[in-house]
């Protein structure tokens, strides 16, 4: 007896929709993913509301993704809302909308919640070892911090200080100058002290990125190396080196829209919140001395199929 399932990711930024089938044993395989540029935070997400267009993008999205489902006969669904959701004056009207529309349920859950569901995906990666790891996922509405190893949580939180969030905030000029580099960098430092303080308590030495900004840097780095393997199967964990990492930062630093557009590799919904997002990763990893990067292709979603697995609630 096989189970096929949907899940929905409905970020800040980028909706994702995986429908995968689960069999007796608990053996997974993926018949249908996607991910659209829904930008549910554009024009809206520095004054608290889901914008009107946003709002509409949003709405025919998920009824795209409604026919995908059913065409594929998922019998589960569950979709999850964050930042931009939870924090929406909006927020409720337009999951209710959601669900008068699609029949779709939209579970709307908290900055921990996310951070939680977020390591079991990482972890199910395999990206995790004994070592401490800090694993970063950047939204477009927040970021989420989790001090882990392949065993436990030592510390996790989620703040609200997503990709579209700096952007509204810093991106005053293309390319962006050296000032709001600066500015950034001094905004992080404030808004990031809890994580200072525990970085400083359990000393990770890695690195894990999971998400859009890690997910790009990787598919730049490996066609630049002349790796086309990534564009037909993206492996589960990846390492990328320090001086990899850096050498694509600073190109994404000091090349305008057009030439950022240009990187092979480059995605079109990434190519301006991925300058404002990869500071913040240089942040990261100078403040915190961190050794080495490794990129988990799974996140969220693959946090929840996780949970479903291990509670038996498929």
């Amino acid at each position: 007896m096989t189970n096929r399932l949907a899940l929905i990711d409905m970020g800040t930024n980028t909706f994702h929709l995986l429908v995968t089938e689960v069999n007796e044993q608990g053996q997974l395989r993926d018949l249908y993913k996607t991910q659209v540029p829904v930008r549910l935070g554009q024009g809206g997400i520095s004054n608290g509301n889901i914008a009107p267009e946003a709002y509409e993008r949003a709405l025919k999205t998920l009824n795209d993704f409604r026919k995908v489902i059913d065409e594929l006969g998922a019998e589960t669904v569950r979709a999850m809302a964050t930042s931009m959701v939870r924090n929406a004056a909006n927020g409720e009207d337009f999951v209710k909308d959601i669900y008068k529309q699609t029949d779709i349920r939209v579970e709307v859950i908290d900055g921990a919640r996310e951070a939680e569901l977020i390591y079991y995906g990482v972890r199910f990666a395999g990206v995790l070892n004994e070592q401490t790891a800090l694993v970063m996922d950047i939204g477009g509405g927040s970021v989420e911090f989790i001090l882990c190893n392949n065993r436990e949580i030592f510390w996790k939180r989620s703040f609200e200080i997503g990709a579209q969030r700096l952007m509204d905030q810093f991106f005053t000029a293309d390319p962006i100058p050296a000032a709001s580099i600066a500015a950034e960098k001094a905004y992080l430092a404030g808004k990031l002290q809890p994580l200072t303080e525990a970085v400083a308590m359990y000393k990770p030495t890695i690195l894990v990125g999971s998400s859009g900004t890690f997910d790009t840097i990787c598919d730049i780095h490996a066609l630049r190396k002349g790796d086309t393997s990534r564009q037909q199967s993206i492996p589960l964990a990846t390492t990328l080196s320090i001086a990899d990492y850096y050498q694509i930062h600073h190109e994404l630093l000091t090349k305008n829209h057009q030439e950022r557009l240009a990187i092979p590799g480059m995605l079109a919904m990434r190519v301006d919140m991925i300058v404002l997002a990869s500071i913040a990763v240089d942040f990261v990893l100078e403040k915190y001395d961190l050794q080495e990067i490794r990129v988990s292709a799974y996140a969220l979603k693959e946090g929840v199929l996780q949970q479903m697995l291990a509670e038996d609630t498929l």
